[in-house]
Parts: C-alpha cells; structure tokens; sequence
C-alpha cells in the first residue's frame, strides 16, 4: 500500500506549509477586499515593523519547543532584561553599548537559571519557567518601583529608522531568524534539537547529550528573549510596567499556527515561524482596519491556537497509528 508511515509524514509535512501559504493569502486578499487601507505598502511594512519584537522572543522559543520543552517565561525575560538595562543607562549613567550588552548577559543568565532547574533539578519545563515567569518579574518590579524609565532619543529613533518606507529592524530580525534557521538545519547542534525533541530517550542510548542540547535551547531562548524586550522598549520610547505580560502566549500562538509542533522535533524557523508571525499579525492589522475591539483579539488567537493544535494532534494520532500497523504488519 503507498499510503505507508513515511507517505502520510511526507504528505502531512507538505500539507502544514501548504495551509500555511493558503491561509496567508486567504487572510491578505480576504482584509484586502473587505477594507481598501489595508493593501498597501505602508500597512505591510507596518505590521512587519510592529511584529519585530515577537520575531525575536519567538525565534529563540521555537528551539525549545522542538527540543520538547516550553519556555513560558519569555515574556518576564522581555521586561526585566531591559529594565536593568535602561536602569543602568538612565539613572546610573552607564555608556550605551554597556547597557545593551547588560541586557544581553540577563537574558542569558535567565535561559541559564532555566535550563540548570529543567536539566539539573529535573523538573518539568513548563512547571520551571512558570515559577521564573513570576520571579522575573517580580525582581523587574521591585528594581522601577512603580515607575516608567524613559529612553534616550537616540534609541527610540533608532528602531524606526526607514528606507523608502522600509523599517530596517525587519530586515535584522529577518536576519536573526534565518541564521537560526541554518543553526537548525545545518549544523549538529540543530540536528540534536530535533532529535532530542523527537525521541530524547533514544537519543540518550545513542551517547547524545541531551541536557546539553535542552541547556544550550534556553540559553538562546533566554537570549533572543532580552533581543525582543529591549526591541520592544525602543519601539513605546520606554520601559512600561506591563511591557511583556502575555507575550510568551502570543509568541506559542506563532509558533502554533507556523505549523511547529508543540510535542517536538518537527517545524520550521523558517518559512513556518515567520508566516506564524506575520499571519497572527496581519489578522490584528485587518480587525483593527475593520474597527474590531481589541478585546476580540485574543478570541481570534486561542481559535487559531485551537485549529492548529488539533491539526498537530491529528498529525501525531495517525502517526503512532501507522507505527503501530508496521509493528503489527
């Protein structure tokens, strides 16, 4: 019979990018017809500027997610690192590139505390980084007291430097995102993050070091976090209370509907994040053009979450089932 296992994973990968494709360009031309300010070009480069911070926080979660592992404190990562950032350029008169590496080394130091509790302690990541979620932002809190920390000029005019309308963060965070791209795809290290995600457990009788693997994912997603925070604060000018509250769950909603499969080991960075992003983003663009609440936004992200994740499920389900029909065959 041809539709054998290695048939019906072929098939449901090409399918995944498939939908994908199809959905954008049914969401583009769909807003495109029912409102005429959204086709443009300066709407598009609108929401691809707006999306360049949750490119970021998303790129680096993504390698968690297909090495079988959640990172939901993300968001937390996005605030704190920034505010010792600003707090050190503002108020104690640290030099600029200082305080952006400053920024850096906390989101690193963040994917580090991470990574030692889920591969040291054992335990499980989501349980992990649900309890760094709130302790990073409590420490952020406790440092602002209360208080917005106002950025120089010169950062906020810098994330939106244009060329031609053009908005150049768009094209670094295209940057970032397809370097990952070929880190996953190209090197060992990407290959061991999709095989520790498919099977970690086989992965350890074949002499891989799956701590290791599941360690250096944090890291980078600790570190791409502090990217898209301080990102997000030179777009709003500051650092604001609520800056990245929610923001882990838009970012799995990305990486969800950009067909990356929340049980490990399959999905793109790239084309299958990036249309994650910019679906989710051009879908907020069309309600907003179409005076939608913003308050039904959130309705249309966990729908789009739902339909993806039962497609995902569906994927695995038949799967296992036809595992199963060989192990019987």
């Amino acid at each position: 019979m041809f539709w054998t296992q290695g048939f019906k994973e072929k098939l449901f990968i090409s399918l995944s990018l498939s939908r994908l494709f199809l959905i954008a360009i049914v969401v583009f031309f769909g807003f495109s017809l029912l409102t005429k300010k959204f086709l443009s070009l300066t709407n598009l480069f609108n929401f691809m500027h707006a999306s360049v911070p949750l490119m970021f926080v998303a790129t680096g979660l993504t390698i968690v997610v297909l090495a079988r592992n959640l990172d939901i404190s993300v968001g937390s990562v996005a605030f704190l690192a920034p505010v010792v950032g600003s707090t050190l350029l503002v108020r104690y008169g640290f030099p600029l590139p200082l305080s952006v590496g400053v920024v850096l080394l906390v989101g690193l130091l963040a994917g580090l505390c991470n990574g030692l509790i889920v591969t040291r302690l054992k335990v499980n990541s989501f349980i992990a980084t649900l309890g760094t979620m709130m302790v990073f932002r409590g420490i952020g809190l406790q440092i602002v007291k209360g208080r917005t920390i106002g950025l120089p000029s010169v950062l906020s005019n810098l994330s939106s430097v244009r060329f031609g309308g053009f908005y150049w963060d768009i094209l670094v965070s295209l940057v970032f995102l397809i370097f990952l791209h070929v880190v996953h795809t190209r090197t060992p290290f990407g290959r061991y993050v999709s095989a520790v995600g498919s099977d970690p457990d086989v992965c350890r009788r074949a002499g891989i070091d799956v701590d290791k693997v599941v360690l250096l994912s944090f890291l980078l997603s600790g570190l791409f976090a502090s990217v898209g925070g301080l990102w997000l604060s030179m777009q709003l000018g500051s650092v604001s209370l609520r800056m990245g509250i929610g923001m882990e769950f838009v970012a799995l909603a990305s990486i969800v509907i950009g067909g990356i499969s929340l049980f490990g080991g399959e999905g793109s960075l790239f084309p299958g994040l990036l249309l994650g992003v910019y679906i989710l983003y051009m879908i907020e663009s069309g309600l907003n053009y179409l005076g939608v609440s913003p308050y039904f936004y959130p309705f249309v992200r966990g729908g789009l979450i739902f339909s993806a994740m039962y497609v995902d499920s569906l994927r695995v389900r038949l799967t296992k089932e036809g595992k199963t029909s060989s192990v019987k065959g």
